[in-house]
């Protein structure tokens, strides 16, 4: 299951901690605050990988990435506590959600293209990137956007087991004027940050069942890393529809188990 989340996450660049919980759930039966955990670990060490790679090749935004990661670690344990507090259910119909718009998101990529290009020369952007030094313009507005970006990020990684990238990716893109490869890997960065506040928070409150995890993980990496070789060849509007009809089966399968349907 571990390799699924990993094929995923080298073929869209996100969706892995979207998957994850549901096949944690489905497959082996764990309640949400045992499985986001274990999501959590695997999507971060991935993460952790994809933002090495960006770091090296200069894509990286490390400032805001640290920013927002730091805030998000900081709120992440809040959310790990959460989903231990909360009823299974009502957590299980959030995550249901979050995929929801992660399927309406993605299944209008090819019906109403956008000029990307356009649409950041005729805005004038919150965090401005100079293209000449490749650092943002560091005014209040900017980083209060920022830190609000890295919290939600955090609370949904705590509480859901989710990277957050497909919340960090279009605040960063809707902030300022950082090309979309560099908004990738500083989401990465970023996932990778949050993640860590996730995981340290489980495994100081007994929530992450190792045993499972580490496996899980492994499988994500490994698979990963194999997926990159042919991310180039299948990657396209296509692909990313096909993940949200994926994504809009799982939500309505979360809802049924949540209903009682899904175990009769």
């Amino acid at each position: 299951m571990g390799g699924v989340v990993g094929v995923v996450l080298a073929l869209t660049g996100a969706g892995g901690g979207i998957l994850a919980v549901p096949l944690l759930v489905f497959g082996l039966h764990l309640q949400m605050a045992q499985a986001a955990p274990v999501g959590l670990l695997a999507v971060g060490l991935a993460a952790a990988i994809g933002a090495l790679l960006g770091l090296r090749e200069g894509l990286v935004r490390y400032r805001a990435a640290l920013m927002i990661g730091l805030t998000g670690m900081l709120v992440a344990p809040l959310g790990v506590w959460l989903a231990r507090e909360l009823p299974n259910e009502p957590v299980m119909a959030a995550f249901a959600a979050v995929l929801g718009w992660v399927a309406w998101r993605n299944l209008g990529l090819g019906r109403k293209p956008v000029d990307a290009a356009a649409v950041q020369a005729s805005k004038a952007p919150l965090c401005a990137m100079n293209p000449a030094t490749g650092r943002l313009s560091w005014r209040a507005p900017c980083t209060a956007m920022l830190a609000l970006t890295g919290s939600l990020s955090g609370m949904l990684s705590g509480l859901l087991g989710v990277g957050g990238g497909f919340v960090i990716a279009p605040m960063l893109s809707g902030i300022s004027n950082v090309p979309p490869r560099g908004v990738v890997a500083t989401s990465m960065a970023v996932i990778a940050l949050v993640s860590v506040g996730g995981v340290l928070g489980a495994a100081t409150q007994g929530a992450m069942a190792w045993p499972v995890a580490l496996p899980f993980a492994a499988g994500a990496v490994l698979a990963l890393l194999v997926g990159r070789q042919f991310s180039a060849r299948w990657s396209g509007a296509r692909l990313q529809q096909a993940f949200g009809a994926l994504a809009a089966v799982v939500a309505v399968l979360m809802l049924l188990r949540v209903a009682g349907w899904a175990d009769r």
